[in-house]
This record gives C-alpha cells, sequence and structure tokens, in this order.
C-alpha cells in the first residue's frame, strides 16, 4: 500500500494530529542511538490502547510493517523501521496511572521517564529499583522491550523482577491482559515473562503493572582504586564470598582510567589501573557499623587508596566520577560501539585479559567498565570513523571474535540493550539451533505474518 492510501485509512482511525509523514518527524523515528537510519513511512502517535489496537487490525489486515519506538535510548537499532511502513510511538502515553503501596505496585503507561516513576514511588516512600544509565530520558516500555538493567540489578535484579502484568495489543490487534497486581501468581504460563525483551516483535505492551519494594532508608559507598584490574576483580568475589550484598560493584579497566585522567586531569583521579565502586543500602545504624569494616576488608585485598561516602551527596560524587568515565571515552575522539556482554563472574579478568590482546592484534583500543557484580561488563570497541568501509571491516572482525570468545566462556552476548539489529549476526550462535527454532515457532504463533519489528534478530 501507498503512503497517500496508508495515510488516508489511518486518517480513519485516529485523530489528525496523531498522523505524520514530514521528512522531519520521520527522520526523528528513523533510528536509535545506534548507527543504523531507516525512515518510517508514516509516524502515528498513539494515546491509548485502543488506538494501538486500531492501528494493528489495519496493519494486520494490508501486511503492513509496524514498528514501535519510545524515547529512542536503545543501543542495537531494536526500533529502527528496516521496512518503512508505520512507525508507533509511545511518548503520548506517559501517565503514571497509579501508585499504590497498599499492594506494593505501580500502574504505568509504556511512555513514562524511568526516573519520573523512581520519584513518584519516593514519594510514597517506596522503590522501583531498575536503573539503567539513561534512566532520566528512557522509558518503561523501552526498559521492558529490552529487558533493561542497571548498576542496581545485582542486588535488585533487572527490569522482568519488576513486572507483574501488561496489557499487551497482538498482531492481530487483539488485546491481551497477562499476569496482575498479585506478587505471586502460579496460573498458566508466564506470558508476562515472555513479554518482557522480546523488542517489539510479539506485541505492543500499554500498559504496565510494576512491583514496587519499601525505599532503603540510606546508602553509602567506597570508591577504593586498586593497582589492576586482576586485584580489582578479586575484590569483588572477596566481597561476596565475605556475605555481603552490596546494591552496586562497578568496575573500571586502566584504559578508561587513563582516558579520564586526559579528560578530568590526572589531580582528579584516583591512583592505579583500576576502580571499584561499592554501594551498600539500608538503615543508617547497620551501614555506619558495615562501611568501616568494608573499607577495611578492601584495604587487605590490594586496594590502593579509598574515598568513603556516607551519605548522598558523597555518594553522587562518586556516581558523577562513573558518569565522567563515558564522557572520559567521548573525549578520545573514538567511537565507542559499546557491547554488553556477560560473562560469569569466575571469568572476568579472563574477559579484559582476551580484550588486551583483542587490542594489540586489531590496533583497536578495547575499555571495559560496568557492573562487576553480575558479570555485566560493558566492552567497548573504541574506532575512529565506524563508517570508514576498511576501519568497518577490523571492527566487525573484532566484534565477532569478542562474542564468539563470550558464548564459548558461557556467556551471553547482551546482558540489558538487547539484541535488535547490531548483534543479529550472532544469534542463532548465541542461542543454539533448538532455541532459536523454539523462538521462530512463538513468533510464528503471535504474528503469523511478520509484522511486528520485522527485519530484526529473528529475521536472522
Amino acid at each position: 500500500m501507498d503512503t497517500t492510501s496508508m495515510t488516508a485509512a489511518l486518517a480513519k482511525l485516529l485523530k489528525e494530529d496523531q498522523i505524520s509523514t514530514s521528512d522531519e518527524i520521520r527522520d526523528e523515528h528513523a533510528c536509535d542511538k545506534w548507527h543504523a537510519f531507516s525512515r518510517p513511512d508514516v509516524v502515528v502517535f498513539a494515546e491509548t490502547t485502543e488506538d494501538v489496537s486500531a492501528v494493528l487490525k489495519f496493519a494486520s489486515q494490508e501486511k503492513i510493517p509496524v514498528y514501535t519506538r519510545a524515547a529512542g535510548t536503545g543501543h542495537t537499532g531494536a526500533s529502527v523501521p528496516v521496512k518503512g511502513g508505520i512507525l508507533i510511538s509511545m511518548m503520548r502515553m506517559n501517565s503514571i496511572i497509579e501508585v499504590n503501596p497498599s499492594d506494593g505496585v505501580a500502574v504505568v503507561e509504556p511512555g513514562v521517564i524511568n526516573s519520573d516513576l523512581q520519584s513518584a514511588a519516593r514519594e510514597h516512600g517506596w522503590y522501583y529499583p531498575p536503573d539503567p544509565a539513561s534512566l532520566k530520558e528512557c522509558t518503561i516500555g523501552g526498559n521492558i522491550a529490552t529487558n533493561a538493567g542497571g548498576p542496581r540489578c545485582l542486588k535488585y535484579g533487572v527490569t522482568k523482577q519488576y513486572v507483574l502484568g501488561l496489557k499487551v495489543v497482538l498482531a492481530s490487534g487483539e488485546i491481551l491482559r497477562t499476569g496482575g497486581r498479585c506478587h505471586k501468581n502460579s496460573t498458566g504460563f508466564d506470558l508476562t515473562g515472555l513479554m518482557v525483551g522480546s523488542e517489539g516483535m510479539l506485541g505492543i505492551v500499554t500498559e504496565i503493572t510494576l512491583r514496587l519494594i519499601p525505599h532503603p532508608q540510606t546508602r553509602a559507598m567506597l570508591g577504593a582504586s586498586f593497582p589492576d584490574f586482576t586485584a580489582a576483580a578479586a575484590a569483588v568475589q572477596a566481597i561476596l564470598d565475605s556475605g555481603t550484598l552490596p546494591s552496586a560493584l562497578e568496575i573500571t579497566d586502566g584504559f578508561t582510567m587513563g582516558a579520564a585522567r586526559a579528560y578530568l586531569g590526572e589531580e582528579k583521579m584516583p591512583p592505579g589501573d583500576a576502580y571499584l565502586m561499592v554501594e551498600i543500602d539500608g538503615n543508617e545504624e547497620t551501614l555506619a557499623r558495615e562501611l568501616p569494616l568494608l573499607k577495611d576488608f578492601l584495604l587487605k585485598h590490594q586496594a590502593v587508596q579509598i574515598q568513603v561516602a556516607p551519605d548522598e551527596q558523597a555518594c553522587e560524587a562518586i556516581w558523577q566520577l562513573r558518569r565522567d568515565f563515558s564522557y572520559s571515552l567521548k573525549a578520545t575522539g573514538l567511537k565507542k560501539l559499546n557491547e554488553d556482554i556477560v560473562v560469569p563472574r569466575s571469568k572476568l579478568v579472563d574477559l579484559v585479559n582476551f580484550a588486551g590482546e583483542l587490542q594489540q592484534e586489531t590496533g583497536i583500543p578495547v575499555a571495559c567498565f560496568g557492573h562487576a557484580g553480575d558479570g555485566n561488563i560493558h566492552t567497548n570497541i573504541m574506532v575512529e570513523n565506524y563508517e570508514d568501509p576498511d576501519i568497518k571491516a577490523v571492527a566487525d572482525n573484532a566484534l565477532n571474535k569478542l562474542f564468539t570468545w563470550v558464548i564459548a566462556n558461557d556467556g551471553v552476548i547482551s546482558g540489558e540493550h538487547g539484541i535488535g539489529l547490531a548483534k543479529k549476526p550472532w544469534i542463532r550462535q548465541a542461542l543454539g539451533d533448538v532455541s532459536m527454532d523454539t523462538h521462530l515457532a512463538i513468533k510464528q504463533a503471535l504474528d503469523p505474518d511478520n509484522i511486528l519489528n520485522p527485519g530484526k534478530f529473528l529475521d536472522a
């Protein structure tokens, strides 16, 4: 169906200001933070579940591709409309419908910004823990699409641990309700879990019921420098073996530390070639006892310098340093291919050693930092110009070696960003034939005409 006919048909289903074919709007919705770019034929701004249902009924009848997008903060091209068609923006569906401490739930629309939900829950003394780095701009709907995580996943878990129920529009336009607002539910298959992480390929989420927990009374942190990554990784395991469960454990390698020294200045950076951030939370009395004990523990495990952050303001200073690591890598002038691979914690040192070997072999710098507690280390391939075919070929070869090594070492190729287009070439290798075929069978059952987010990893 041509764009004019498509737009005319949609105009019978939606208000005029909900439909756009302008080049500016189409360009805005043609990409995320990855490098892929492809315009939709038309952008639809959904305002209700019924809007989404009407569009999908029409698209299903006419076999038109449908893509879903919210804030566009993804890193894998998962929302890029590679086959044109209709792109449904969820950004107008941004209401926090309910925060209910009595039930320990929040009910939200998919366009709600993560930090806005956290603030709303905090006003009631409650907590929504999943905290991606982009929490001030990413949406809950997008978090569900990729099963997003963040630094505090070590203690509190990722997005899927907090999703109790969903309202989902299927490819046919039918409205599916999964789960509910009960915190335990063994009634039937886990359709809620199936939808979380499905990247818009099985249905479009229009309402989300989330689990909340009581907010910790306070938090405290230690920022510890180590002579090298091996010593820092050993300290991570020692902390966990000791029976301590921090809310966050972030680790940084020597390359990233060097970039930060060049960006921030030597005098503003701690010594050493590795840095470990340890955050603990709970009540004030407990943290007052734990913090000095944890400091002494780290000093016994080769820490060369420790910054103590006993209150919120001091904690933010350490978290700002963590954010500055990302800015420091950008300041190198190199493009960061941000890979969110995960390895078993026992393989952390092996991963960084492999990254060093990869750097020597390819001549491309590799920077590693991230969530040490759960093995989710962001391994960044740093390239001068990814658009240059020769550089791209070398970088893609480096990525292939990285993913192949990760899979061979019992790791996974994505911990929180999803697969999208970026990791599509490795999906069958990552899943295995039987798992891949099972994915395809589920897709065929729920979206037989493959209209939902076509061209992504299930089309590998």
